[in-house]
């Protein structure tokens, strides 16, 4: 377990995403990788008010009621994507964190998304939405997903300036393939801010698996997802996972997270698994060591 920046969250090195549960894999086979990820000592869990058309923190919220493992279990979830749910207006904030309370059976969310940010709104209002939810207990913390680093710098100023509680984490995209915009603009905010970050996509839609090779078609609903990575970069950065992977006896999942794991401001990446298979196959990266050189060798094939 690793502490989450400056709050009292022990967390998992893994933060298994919860995308996919109502939307790609159903209860019975979600329920199933929620069981095999809190039997590997997993404990962070990540959805929102609008994965699986709500299914998602639906059916979260019935497996902990099953199982009882609510007080040993870190619950993100985020607000202001879902259609009819959508912004950061006080008013929306306050109805979307009683949806998702009520879906997930909880009586409080330990980790709050603001999921994009709504500029239509002023930053006042948000924050101190988020703060009455903190202040009555609704809320533990709360965090921003898909802030540019100025926003985030301004949120904070805003919440220093206020006495609002104060975003805690970032969620923003990253993995091997998508470096430029993170590492240029949010990465040194974070670290001059010392917030930690908790990145999507970790696999690139699941070109990281290795499973998209030349001339190889899958049939998944992220299939279209993986085509701009499917060229001499993308390829490019599969050779040296695979070289990388074959020295470890482990897949090229397990490296490229086991890269993003190795970033500065990184203290758990998202993965989310459709099978308990999948998930048994990035486990591995938890326990995983790169070298200087194996990294040196990541960054510049990816670059």
């Amino acid at each position: 377990m690793v502490k989450l920046g400056d709050t009292d969250l022990d967390v998992f090195g893994l933060c298994l995403g919860g995308n996919v549960f109502g939307w790609s894999a159903d209860e019975q086979t979600s329920i199933e990788v929620l069981d095999a990820y809190t039997a590997a000592g997993g404990n962070f869990i990540d959805t929102a008010d609008t994965y699986g058309g709500s299914e998602s923190e639906a059916i979260i919220g019935r497996w902990l009621k099953a199982r009882g493992t609510r007080d040993s279990v870190v619950i993100a979830t985020k607000v202001a994507k879902k259609p009819t749910r959508r912004g950061l207006s006080a008013a929306n904030i306050r109805a979307a964190a009683e949806e998702s309370l009520g879906r997930l059976g909880v009586d409080h969310i330990d980790l709050y998304y603001a999921h994009e940010d709504d500029q239509s709104v002023p930053l006042e209002e948000t924050l101190g939405a988020f703060d009455a939810l903190v202040r009555e207990g609704k809320v533990r913390y709360i965090a921003a997903s898909n802030y540019t680093a100025p926003r985030l710098a301004d949120a904070l100023a805003v919440s220093k300036r206020e006495g609002f509680a104060r975003y805690a984490a970032a969620q923003n995209h990253y993995n091997l393939l998508e470096r430029a915009e993170y590492e240029t603009d949010i990465e040194p905010m974070l670290v001059r801010n010392g917030i930690p970050s908790l990145p999507y996509f970790s696999l690139a839609r699941g070109f990281l698996t290795g499973k998209y090779r030349p001339g190889t078609e899958i049939e998944s609903v992220r299939a279209g997802g993986v085509e701009r990575y499917r060229n001499e970069r993308g390829y490019g950065v599969l050779a040296v996972l695979d070289e990388i992977a074959a020295a470890h006896g482990t897949n090229v999942a397990a490296v490229a997270l086991a890269w993003l794991a190795s970033r500065r401001t990184v203290v758990a990446p998202i993965a989310s698994a459709r099978t308990t298979r999948q998930l048994v196959e990035i486990m591995p990266f938890l326990d995983l060591k790169l070298s200087a050189s194996e990294l040196a060798r990541l960054d510049q094939v990816s670059a």
